[in-house]
Parts: structure tokens; sequence; C-alpha cells
């Protein structure tokens, strides 16, 4: 209640300990919740530093994240979209 998103529409939800070494990822699938998490040997994840601060990234946003990436700073190639292709 409190992120004001529905857990059962799809989306994950993303949590990170207070030293940054670990993300857990909370998602429904179908008839129960899912938990995956990610731990580090060395380094740390780029996370938010204040609490308050909520973030919503897209999915390659995320991979970026998991990969030690911050995922506000890098810049990908936008998407293209086309209306006619010949």
């Amino acid at each position: 209640q409190q992120l004001t998103l529905d857990p059962f529409a799809g989306h994950l939800f993303g949590f990170c300990n207070r030293s940054r070494t670990i993300i857990k990822l909370l998602y429904w699938d179908r008839n129960g919740f899912c938990l995956w998490q990610k731990r580090l040997e060395r380094h740390v994840f780029r996370w938010p530093t204040r609490e308050a601060d909520v973030l919503t990234i897209d999915s390659r946003q995320l991979a970026w994240l998991l990969d030690g990436l911050d995922p506000l700073a890098v810049k990908g190639h936008s998407r293209l979209e086309y209306s006619t292709i010949f």
C-alpha cells in the first residue's frame, strides 16, 4: 500500500540492504510470490542513498543495475519506432 502499486499486476519490487550488497526482487507468479536474491561478494550496488527515493526502471535498467552499473547514469540507444517498413 505504501508503494501504491498492485503487487499482483506483474510489477517487480526491488529492495536493497543497508550495506548495498544484497538486492531482493519480489514478484507475483500465477499462484504465489517469488523472491529472487543476488548477493555481491565484493563491491556494492548503485542504489539511492535516501530511503524515501522510489525508482521506476525498465527491464534494461534492471539488467544494468544487476551488472553493477548505475541505471540512471547509463544511457542506451533510444528505441526506434517505424510506421512503415519496406
